[in-house]
C-alpha cells in the first residue's frame, strides 16, 4: 500500500531530511556562537544512535524521504556517526546520504564514512587565509580543514562542496580568492547569505553581504553566466558557469531571494524535535512518543500532521519576523 508523504497545505512535499546529531561544535564562528560556547544538550536529551536510525527509517520507508543530510553542531563529534551512516545506507529504498561538516577530523574519518555508505560532503570554509580563519572561528585549524577536504576528495565523497559565509569587514574581500582555491582543487563552492540564526542575535540586514554584493565581487575577476543546464528545482543555490564552464559557483540567497515556494526540506534536531522550517519558532516532539512506545505508524502520522502546519515562507522580509530562539548549531543545517 502506498504511503502518504510529508505534504503541506501549499503543495510542497518534503523529501530531504536534515538530521542534527549534536549541538556541539569544535569551532566558535563569530556569526554562530559566542567564544565561550553555549549550554549544550545533556546526554539524556539527545537521541541515541538507535533512536536516530529509527526515526530516519520512518522517514525513508513510510514518508517518502529520499535524501538524508547529517548535520550538527559538528556531526564528526558524534561517536556513533559511522555506524549511523552504515545503518542508514542499509534502508530500502536506499536514500542519498550526505554530511555537512566543518572538516575538522574529516581527514581521519573520510574513508570509513565512504565505506559505510556516505555519498558526499559539504564542508564549511569561509576563507583560505589563516589569519582570517582564526579571526572568524577563534581557532587555528585551517590546515585541518584543508586536509579534510583533500581526504574527502581522495575517498570519493564527491562532489565535494564548500559552503562559505561572507562577513562585512572580515572576509568579504576574499570571495575571488576562495573561488580560485576551489576551482584549482575541483571543489564546488557555494556562497551563502548570512542568516539570522546566531546565538547572540546580532544579525543586522544592513551589514549583511548580499547575493548581489557577492556577484559583483566575483565578476570583477571571473566571467559568470547562468548555468542553464542546471535544473535548480528545490536546490537552494543559483548556479553560474565560471569563465564558460564546466566548473560552477553557487549563490544561496536565503534572505534577498527566498526560495520557500520550492522548499522540500524538514529537520530533525539532536533532541528529537521536528522543525518544518529552518526559521520556525515552534517544534514538534517525536522523542517523547518514541520513548513512550509509539509504533512506526503513529510516529509517521505525527510527522505528517506537523507538516500540515508549515507556513508558506520563512518571513525574514516581514516586519514582524522574529529570529528563532534556537541558534543554527542547535537546529542543524
Amino acid at each position: 500500500m502506498a504511503q502518504l508523504g510529508l505534504a503541506d497545505r501549499y503543495g510542497r512535499v518534503a523529501t530531504d531530511l536534515r538530521v542534527s546529531l549534536t549541538d556541539r561544535c569544535n569551532l566558535r564562528c563569530t556569526y554562530c556562537m559566542p567564544e565561550e560556547g553555549l549550554d549544550w544538550l545533556g546526554k539524556p536529551e539527545l537521541l541515541t544512535d538507535d533512536e536516530v536510525v529509527r526515526l530516519v527509517s520512518v522517514a525513508v520507508t513510510r514518508l517518502g524521504v529520499h535524501e538524508i543530510r547529517f548535520t550538527g553542531g559538528e556531526p564528526l563529534l558524534r561517536r556513533g556517526l559511522v555506524g549511523i551512516v552504515g545503518r542508514t545506507a542499509e534502508l530500502a529504498p536506499r536514500p542519498e546520504i550526505s554530511l555537512t561538516t566543518n572538516g575538522i577530523g574529516l581527514a581521519r574519518q573520510a574513508q570509513a564514512l565512504k565505506d559505510a555508505g556516505l555519498d558526499r560532503v559539504n564542508v564549511s570554509l569561509d576563507t583560505v587565509n589563516a589569519d582570517t580563519f582564526k579571526q572568524l572561528t577563534r581557532r587555528d585549524r585551517l590546515k585541518d580543514v584543508i586536509a579534510g577536504l583533500e581526504a574527502a576528495q581522495d575517498a570519493g565523497l564527491t562532489p565535494v562542496k564548500v559552503n562559505a559565509v561572507l562577513m562585512r569587514g572580515v572576509n568579504d574581500t576574499e570571495a575571488p580568492q576562495l573561488l580560485e582555491f576551489c576551482l584549482a582543487h575541483g571543489y564546488e563552492l557555494r556562497f551563502i547569505e548570512q542568516m539570522p540564526l546566531d546565538a547572540q542575535h546580532g544579525w543586522h540586514r544592513e551589514t549583511m553581504v548580499t547575493a548581489d554584493d557577492i556577484l559583483g565581487m566575483l565578476t570583477d575577476r571571473f566571467h559568470l553566466t547562468p548555468d542553464d543546464a542546471s535544473k535548480r528545482g528545490s536546490a537552494p543555490a543559483e548556479s553560474f558557469l565560471v569563465d564558460g564552464g564546466p566548473q560552477t559557483v553557487g549563490i544561496i540567497a536565503s534572505v534577498t531571494r527566498p526560495f520557500c515556494g520550492d522548499c522540500d526540506r524538514v529537520r530533525l534536531t539532536a533532541d528529537g524535535q521536528i522543525r518544518d522550517c529552518l526559521f520556525a519558532r515552534t517544534e514538534s516532539d517525536l522523542r517523547s512518543p518514541l520513548r513512550a512506545g509509539a509504533d512506526d505508524a503513529e510516529l509517521a502520522d505525527r510527522w505528517r500532521r506537523v507538516m500540515l502546519r508549515k507556513l508558506p515562507g520563512h518571513g525574514i522580509n516581514d516586519p514582524s519576523f522574529l529570529q528563532p530562539a534556537r541558534p543554527m548549531s542547535a537546529i542543524g543545517g
